[in-house]
């Protein structure tokens, strides 16, 4: 029987957060079940700081809120985390069992794992240790394997989709070409699908090196019909063919998290499109925008029905899955077909070969629309 649980927020932060929280708070009292937040992700597991979750008091009037009332961690990968001496010097530990120690005198009988895809394997590893786990997905980037998608994505594409709509009246008022540089380090889903919504010209995305004479020619032919002006939108993570992505910072977190920052593609991208075609071009950096503030309806609804789900899944004893959204229906997968081939304990980081995170595809119906209604991809 399960009688104590426990929910961690981990990874960047998106709207939706608590709303997940809260329904699985809701769920569980429904069943006589005590519910617990670990503060700060897994730095939170590992120092055992944690609150008591109520919906009559720590977790009410949460559902609108964006954040974590939990926080989160970003850097926080207890397989190899950051330890500091008397002396000042910096070495990485292994510091799991602690983590499996702190859950045990505890008594919990679950841990929520609210994450991404290095949220999730973090969770498998700790799962092999016999913490009994349920995942949730969540990224605004929409690159978690196995669902068709994830709590924060939706908010994201909106607010990508305003900000298109506003640099729309800018760029046609002064003749312009506006560049709109949004999240997605490996995957394009926010910059296709808010190009689509928003109406731009030309979509930039990681999956698709592109080639800049291509989306010049795009707007070139827009002004030959005497539309002098344009919108691109840029994933952080697009590159140009033969190219590497843009980086703005490197650090040293230690291994199996991401310690490379990217940004300044946006900037290039619409230096290069001035040069080429005579227009005007400027820069927005969305950044953090898309990840603060109030969630969507949909948000809000997607993630209730994640998080009573989950709850739902601990109540069948159905440990050590993520729970997913499959063709229009809660249901769960194993967090070995999350992960994939990236099996080293304490490798973290997505993106690499061996993950086994969610992109765009040149199959999927949001690239067939986009090339249909005539956004440049730049191929």
């Amino acid at each position: 029987m399960i009688k104590k649980v426990a929910i961690l927020a981990n990874g960047g932060d998106v709207s939706g957060f608590n709303a997940v929280i809260r329904a699985i708070v809701k769920t569980a009292e429904s069943n006589n079940i005590e519910c617990y937040g670990f503060i700060d992700g897994y730095r939170g597991l590992l120092k055992n700081d944690y609150i008591k979750l109520s919906s009559s008091d720590t977790a009410s009037g949460i559902l609108q809120k964006g954040g974590s009332i939990i926080s989160s961690s970003t850097n926080a990968n207890v397989f190899n985390y950051k330890v500091v001496d008397e002396n000042g010097n910096v070495e990485y530990k292994d510091l799991s069992e602690q983590c499996v120690k702190n859950v045990k005198e505890d008594g919990f009988d679950c841990i929520f794992t609210l994450g991404g895809d290095s949220t999730q394997k973090s969770a498998r590893d700790l799962s092999l240790k016999g913490i009994k786990v349920i995942g949730v997905p969540k990224t605004i980037d929409n690159d978690v394997a196995c669902t068709d998608i994830t709590f924060g994505y939706n908010t994201a594409v909106s607010v990508a989709t305003e900000a298109l709509d506003r640099l729309h009246t800018t760029a046609e008022t002064h003749h312009r070409i506006m560049v709109l540089e949004v999240m997605g380090r490996e995957a394009g889903w926010i910059a296709l699908e808010s190009a689509i919504a928003g109406g731009a010209d030309v979509a930039l995305i990681p999956e698709i090196p592109y080639d800049i004479e291509k989306a010049a020619e795009a707007i070139k032919q827009r002004q030959k019909i005497g539309k002098n002006f344009s919108i691109v939108v840029v994933s952080e993570g697009a590159f140009p063919k033969g190219g590497n992505m843009s980086v703005l910072n490197e650090r040293n977190n230690g291994k199996g998290v991401i310690n490379v920052q990217l940004g300044g593609v946006g900037e290039k991208v619409a230096k290069q499109l001035e040069e080429l075609t005579g227009l005007t071009a400027r820069c927005t950096v969305l950044g953090y925008m898309q990840r603060g503030g109030t969630p969507t309806a949909y948000d809000r609804v997607l993630s209730t029905k994640y998080g009573s789900k989950a709850m739902e899944l601990a109540l069948e004893e159905k440990f050590n899955v993520l729970t997913v959204l499959k063709n229009g229906k809660l249901d769960c997968v194993p967090l070995e077909e999350v992960i994939g081939n990236n099996k080293e304990i304490g490798a973290v980081q997505g993106g690499t070969k061996e993950s086994n995170v969610r992109v765009v595809t040149m199959e999927d119906d949001l690239v067939k629309t986009a090339k249909n209604i005539g956004i440049n991809l730049g191929n």
